[in-house]
């Protein structure tokens, strides 16, 4: 994988949500990446996707550990993160995911 993969996963989180914006008035998800797992010593990139109407937060993960693999969960924003992180292959990542997933979630 040439790009870096938090710029690729933050370009699609970008395009999601400007689709979700445009199809979806009551959705206005916050999308933020933070830097507290690296901050912590653990070699990892966060990303939420928060919904403030409804308070619901998906957690996106890319560990160092587990290059080409992209972690998630779908929690509250009043939840603490969890350890049961769903998986599946960056590479199977794009913008309709990410549409799909806030416009099931967020709705």
């Amino acid at each position: 994988m040439s790009e870096d993969p938090l710029k690729a996963l933050s370009d699609m989180a970008s395009d999601a949500h400007a689709r979700i914006q445009a199809t979806h008035e009551h959705i206005n998800p916050v999308v933020g990446v933070r830097r507290k797992m690296r901050d912590a010593g653990i070699p990892a990139d966060v990303m939420t996707i928060d919904c403030l109407r409804t308070r619901r937060r998906i957690n996106l993960i890319l560990h160092d550990e587990q290059p080409g693999v992209l972690l998630y969960q779908f929690i509250t924003i009043e939840d603490e993160v969890k350890d049961d992180f769903q998986s599946m292959a960056f590479s199977q990542v794009n913008t309709q995911t990410l549409y799909e997933w806030m416009e099931t979630y967020f709705a």
